[in-house]
């Protein structure tokens, strides 16, 4: 994927980064994720952020503890840099975070303004910085007809056209964070490192799913 001459060079990359930990809002190299903030914790956090790097880290909460006020979070998440940013009249933020790198938790640092932060190891997914390495699905035509028979049973619309032609890598890293999946389901594909490993492990999700539903709606007749 064509990298933003904005984000940072892959030895640029900060060894400490805030953490935004939300089940479910996933964010992958290339991907823009719009995000409302309202928290007063998180808004400091995005003050933070837009006054060193534009970096912040978006991580998932453990299952078992993700409606606890400071939930344990997951080892691995993604990186985005804030790409867009506006204040609302009601002192809310609206912003997008467009992915950059995933990165490894190698020690949760001291709380700073309310927010979190991590010490951030880069090293294992140094290949989001390379467009040309393991990006290939290997039956692209079959993921597709998983894809549709997924979407078409669990009611998601997609622009197939534009599908279509985007590049393997940008695919399955966009469907990783939009598709609805269980954030349990979401994590596994976040910390899968190469694009063909991700595309059939997504591929095997979206049949077990569609699979589901079939049978949920046989069951309703």
């Amino acid at each position: 994927m064509t990298r933003n001459p904005f984000f940072p060079k892959f030895s640029d990359l900060p060894s400490e980064i805030p953490i935004f930990p939300l089940a479910g809002a996933v964010v992958m190299p290339g991907v823009q994720l719009p995000l409302n903030i309202f928290e007063p914790r998180y808004i400091n956090m995005v003050f933070s952020s837009l006054a060193s790097n534009h970096l912040l880290g978006m991580i998932q909460p453990t299952s078992e503890t993700m409606m606890e006020d400071t939930p344990a979070i997951h080892r691995v998440g993604c990186a985005g840099r804030i790409t867009s940013y506006s204040e609302t009249t009601d002192g809310r933020i609206v912003l997008v975070l467009t992915g950059v790198c995933r990165f490894q938790v190698s020690k949760e640092l001291d709380e700073r303004d309310g927010h979190r932060r991590v010490k951030a190891d880069w090293e294992r997914f140094a290949a989001d910085y390379h467009s040309d390495e393991g990006q290939a699905i290997g039956d692209r035509e079959g993921f597709l007809s998983s894809l549709k028979s997924y979407c078409s049973l669990r009611g998601v619309e997609i622009p197939w056209d534009d599908i279509e032609k985007m590049a393997d890598g940008e695919l399955i890293n966009l469907l990783c964070a939009h598709l609805p999946l269980s954030p349990e389901d979401k994590q596994a594909l976040i910390e899968t490192l190469q694009t063909s490993e991700r595309a059939s492990l997504m591929r095997g999700l979206l049949d077990m799913a569609a699979a589901s539903s079939m049978r949920v709606a046989e069951h309703r007749h």
